[in-house]
């Protein structure tokens, strides 16, 4: 934001607003299908949401069928997945219920309503039932397995094995069929319809106990990999546990009493003592301490409170009591924000999962194919036996489910979209946490990004004689006292006046602001406006100067025909910013600044941080400008906080605005929220995002080895559907983890 822009009225500072802004339902591939993975928060019953429980449902690959088979609905805002109850939370008007559910029926899924969401418990013995029937069929299995090699020969003791074989399929794989079939019908391969025709293809060839087995472990290692895929998604829903279920409120007779925090409204007084955690945001209203924001800003050291202070649900009171006005419910509290809007984040596919997603589609239909010439043409063309040829084709098409390769891409960005929250960095898609790792050039806004944003002022002095100085001074102290802007609010509170009314007020983004006070028409504003108005005279370019080398900030008040007063403020760089610059140059990204300001200031702010190139005395126009010249250099990243730089921030290919200085409008524009205002969480960012490309190719690289190694020993060597089904679950599971690596070191 540039020093100058005089034109922030109307735009929230308090820098902590948080909109979920994108309702649109979220389309990240899921596993095996390239459907959509979400973690946002289910919806409660009381906001409308239609609540469905899909008996079918239990992997990635239905929950990316029922996506696709809602994405013609507009009225569907939102949709929350809970694979594990097989629950589907949908975000629509209650008129267009009955359309989604024909939807989801067509998609060849039964659904049954529910009156509210599930219960954990209810969750939870569900999964101890579903895990306790997988062991069953495997603990069946392997009797069957037993009986084909130790049963003595016999049509009796066949069938018997059969039979087992057939219990085993039963117990682990009719859900596996049924949604095979339904794929199948509609014209899809996705693993289910590979997996159903493998194993009754080994069971028609006399390999049931094989058959049993394989599908067995097929459904034990699913539940396995849809509990890891879990751990990814509740890193970001995990951090609501921070927040206390209830809070200490006073009462209207004074005395104290523990509700529940979603029951406390607005404008309650609410106490936490040393060592509890803040249920809902607020403002302290009394006692001083020292608080542990980590959880919200990634901050390391406490931040003291004082009366006036804010504060956030989820943090930690580390000293003294303090009693706080709540300022937000707690469903709209800044942690909240975070989950909500990283939540939605998740639906925006990066560029690499994109890729992914289309070679999938390919893929799947391509080794299907293959196997239909492995199972044919082999008896034809190299004289195997047709049973050979036929078993090495199954053999492929288990081998071949892309399940590892898709799942990889939405595991490791959201795992890197919660190791940047758990920093305070919220990044709003996929998107831009792998296009920052391109960055080249990265401008930086002056005033509130790279300074304090806090200007005092530190000069005035009246220009004309003949005038009442003290008339001047409140004339200024009026004009100023109208914005909200840093500079023009630092000349308020430096300016002992009283404030006179003012008439058609009105500001100029990166000049000042204007108005008229006393039947005079006044301008406060900088150098180059008062320059554009032909009012500068050699005598008041030699005293700018002299402040401006200072490394200050002019604002000039100007009546219809000279100028009557000069106020100088300054403002100091943040501590963190001249780390941040050389973190930046180590890491190749070449830093500039753009400001609005004179290059007097400017420059002598860049020489305090390190930055050699600047661009001052720019309109919001100018530095929008000056980004898609700098995109020549390369991607170009755009850092700031206020109105004028929204224009920037969108021009951007990663747009970074502060969380906590920067206005609402900064703050929409932008693709990155840096919580905290450190600047030196913007290095990071790029780290992260490097780190996050760099797991992103080594699944994929992972996925597609393993897999090219099964090929080869499916056809030429001697791979079996058990080796088949290891290797092809044991590759989802290393992707996996691999991607959950990102999460390491910022677990709180």
């Amino acid at each position: 934001m540039s020093s100058h822009d005089h034109a922030h009225a109307g735009h929230s500072h308090a820098g902590h607003d948080h909109h979920d802004h994108a309702h649109a339902p979220a389309t990240a591939p899921s596993c095996c299908d390239g459907g959509g993975a979400s973690a946002t928060a289910p919806l409660p019953a009381s906001a409308g949401g239609l609540l469905l429980r899909i008996p079918a449902m239990d992997c990635p690959t239905e929950e990316g069928q029922i996506r696709r088979a809602l994405e013609g609905f507009p009225d569907v805002r939102r949709l929350h997945f809970d694979l594990p109850a097989r629950a589907l939370t949908v975000d629509a008007p209650p008129a267009s219920w009955a359309a989604v559910t024909a939807a989801i029926a067509r998609a060849g899924f039964k659904t049954e309503t529910l009156s509210a969401p599930p219960a954990s418990e209810d969750t939870a013995q569900a999964r101890r039932k579903e895990l306790v029937r997988l062991v069953a069929a495997l603990v069946v299995a392997t009797g069957a397995e037993l009986l084909h090699f130790l049963a003595p020969d016999g049509t009796l003791w066949h069938l018997a094995g059969m039979a087992v074989a057939a219990l085993a399929i039963a117990l682990s794989g009719l859900s596996v069929f049924g949604k095979g079939l339904s794929s199948l019908t509609r014209g899809q391969l996705n693993i289910n319809a590979l997996m159903s025709v493998a194993v009754i293809g080994a069971f028609v060839i006399g390999q049931w106990p094989e058959a049993a087995m394989v599908m067995a472990l097929y459904s034990l290692a699913e539940l396995i990999e849809a509990r890891s895929v879990e751990r990814a998604r509740n890193a970001i829903t995990g951090l609501l546990a921070l927040s206390p279920e209830q809070a200490e409120v006073r009462q209207p007779d004074g005395r104290w009493a523990r509700l529940e925090a979603r029951a406390v409204t607005v404008g309650a007084i609410v106490r936490v003592k040393p060592g509890e955690r803040f249920a809902l945001d607020g403002r302290v209203t009394a006692g001083q301490g020292a608080v542990d924001q980590s959880p919200v800003t990634g901050e390391s050291i406490p931040v003291d409170k004082a009366p006036g202070d804010a504060v956030f649900a989820g943090t930690i009171n580390q000293s003294g009591a303090l009693e706080f006005e709540v300022t937000r419910p707690a469903g709209d509290t800044v942690l909240a924000g975070i989950i909500h809007a990283v939540e939605a984040a998740q639906g925006q596919r990066a560029p690499t999962q994109r890729f992914v997603d289309r070679f999938a589609a390919v893929y799947t239909p391509a080794v299907f194919v293959l196997a239909l010439a492995v199972a044919v043409g082999t008896p034809l063309l190299l004289g195997w036996p047709w049973l050979t040829g036929i078993y090495k084709a199954l053999v492929l098409l288990v081998i071949a489910c892309p399940c590892a390769l898709v799942i990889s891409t939405p595991v490791t960005v959201v795992s890197g979209l919660a190791a940047a929250a758990r920093q305070g960095i919220l990044i709003k898609g996929g998107v831009h946490l792998e296009e920052a790792r391109k960055l080249k050039v990265l401008a930086l806004d002056k005033t509130g990004t790279l300074t304090e944003g806090r200007p005092r002022l530190v000069a005035q002095q009246v220009l004309v004689t003949g005038q009442d100085a003290a008339l001047v001074v409140q004339l200024a102290h009026s004009l100023a006292a109208r914005s909200d802007h840093p500079v023009s609010q630092a000349i308020a509170a430096g300016l002992p006046a009283d404030a006179l009314p003012v008439q058609n007020f009105g500001a100029d983004l990166g000049r000042g602001v204007h108005g008229r006070i006393a039947e005079q028409d006044l301008v406060l504003g900088n150098h180059r406006w008062i320059h554009e108005r032909g009012q500068c005279s050699p005598e008041l370019e030699t005293l700018m100067q002299e402040h401006e080398a200072q490394g200050r900030t002019v604002s000039l008040l100007a009546g219809a025909d000279r100028v009557l007063a000069l106020f100088a403020v300054a403002d100091r760089p943040r501590a963190t910013s001249r780390e941040a610059v050389a973190e930046l140059q180590a890491l190749g990204v070449h830093p500039v600044m753009l400001t609005g300001d004179n290059p007097s200031t400017a420059r002598a702010i860049a020489s305090q941080v390190g930055i050699a190139d600047v661009r001052a005395e720019l309109l919001p126009q100018d530095k929008q400008q000056a980004v898609g010249a700098l995109s020549a250099q390369g991607p170009v990243g755009m850092v700031g906080d206020g109105v004028n730089d929204a224009p920037s921030l969108a021009a951007a290919a990663v747009g970074f605005s502060m969380g906590a200085a920067g206005t609402d409008t900064a703050k929409e524009a932008a693709d990155v929220l840096i919580m905290n205002d450190d600047l030196r969480r913007l290095p990071e960012v790029i780290r992260l995002s490097r780190r996050t490309y760099a797991v992103l190719w080594q699944n994929i690289s992972l996925a597609l080895g393993i897999k090219a190694v099964f090929f080869a020993l499916a056809v030429f060597g001697s791979a079996t559907m058990w080796m088949a089904v290891f290797a092809d679950m044991g590759a989802s599971l290393l992707v996996v983890f691999n991607g959950l690596r990102l999460l390491r070191g910022v677990a709180r």
